[in-house]
């Protein structure tokens, strides 16, 4: 990666200097040796901390998936491609669920992009859909602002011309791994995912107390009653647990937030767990007597209905999603807009 990172510098000296014999030649504005100057200055300062630049140089393809109520006639989406297109790239658009199940068997990693239109929610779709592949994601916002679709759309060219030039971060986001198992211990087929915000267990129906045994590392650690429990990343601590009371933490930290949703109780408060832990959240038996109405879900892409004695088993995940960086603004920064907006 250093040596990708030297030779876009190198690019860029080489096209100071190309510029500068044209200017001897009478050929070019000064302005433009000035540009160049700058660019190669910045492409120094990152190349000096370390960060990384250039992985852009091997994207041949971009994929496109959009927020379908957002983009419904999918002028959006036509219109990047067509800007892509002109520019010498492949782009697809991902629309119905077919096309996006056969791009997921398509994407390969870092020579390709996955464009995602949308609001933070169709990042989290777009987390599954490239999972295990390791193609970046790059988030354009069609809504509010967001943590994670981080481009306005109203700057979506300069946003796609920076990418083209290589002039982008990537930000590698933790993601959980979670199934479930019976009472025996047995996994209940099909009952597996990952998230990247977050795994949630809530009551489905009905006014019911739900009390859970929660253990990490085998080791029994505390029964909470309550409406539901959250298992977030760092990343999901801005979603539904900020919600129901969590700690915003700042994206990038490896770590676990375990925080019930309204506990029965003045004194319960969120956890905080390293990445290392893992998490076994048991379902308790009613004390009415009555049928247990509880669901998990992993990131919102699907119900999983758990009885009495069933364990929700959580940890962090060897996979991560892997986010395109721009903006120069702090997470702090999106934070204060996005509460005072």
């Amino acid at each position: 990666m250093q040596g990708r990172k030297t030779l876009v510098l190198c690019a860029g000296r080489r096209k100071v200097r190309d510029l500068q014999k044209k200017l001897a030649a009478g050929r070019r504005k000064r302005s433009m040796v000035s540009v160049w100057h700058q660019k190669v200055g910045r492409l120094q300062q990152k190349l000096a901390a370390g960060r990384r630049v250039g992985a852009g140089m091997n994207i041949e393809r971009f994929f496109i998936v959009a927020n379908r109520g957002k983009d419904k006639e999918q002028s959006f989406s036509n219109e990047i491609r067509a800007f892509l297109q002109k520019n010498g790239y492949a782009c697809y658009i991902a629309y119905s669920d077919e096309e996006r199940r056969n791009m997921r068997m398509q994407l390969r990693g870092d020579s390709d992009c996955l464009l995602v239109l949308g609001g933070d929610g169709t990042v989290l779709e777009g987390a599954h859909l490239s999972a295990g592949t390791g193609t970046p994601i790059l988030g354009i916002n069609l809504g509010v602002v967001g943590y994670l679709a981080e481009v306005d759309s109203r700057c979506w060219e300069q946003a796609m011309r920076r990418v083209m030039d290589g002039e982008y971060e990537i930000e590698s986001r933790m993601m959980l791994d979670a199934f479930v198992t019976d009472a025996d211990g047995t996994p209940y087929p099909g009952a597996v995912g990952q998230a990247l915000n977050d795994v949630v267990i809530t009551r489905n129906q009905g006014l019911q107390v739900v009390s859970y045994n929660v253990y990490i590392g085998g080791q029994f650690l505390t029964r909470f009653s309550a409406d539901g429990m959250i298992a977030a990343t760092a990343t999901g601590s801005t979603a539904y647990n900020l919600s129901a009371g969590g700690p915003i933490v700042e994206p990038r930290a490896k770590l676990i937030l375990l925080t019930p949703i309204s506990p029965h109780t003045l004194s319960s408060r969120s956890i905080v767990l390293s990445a290392d832990d893992r998490i076994t959240v048991e379902m308790l038996p009613p004390r009415s007597g009555n049928a247990l109405c509880v669901e998990c879900d992993f990131d919102g892409t699907g119900r999983i209905r758990l009885n009495s004695g069933d364990r929700v088993n959580i940890s962090s995940s060897e996979e991560t999603t892997r986010l395109i960086r721009l903006n120069q603004m702090s997470f702090l920064e999106t934070l204060h807009k996005k509460i005072t907006s």
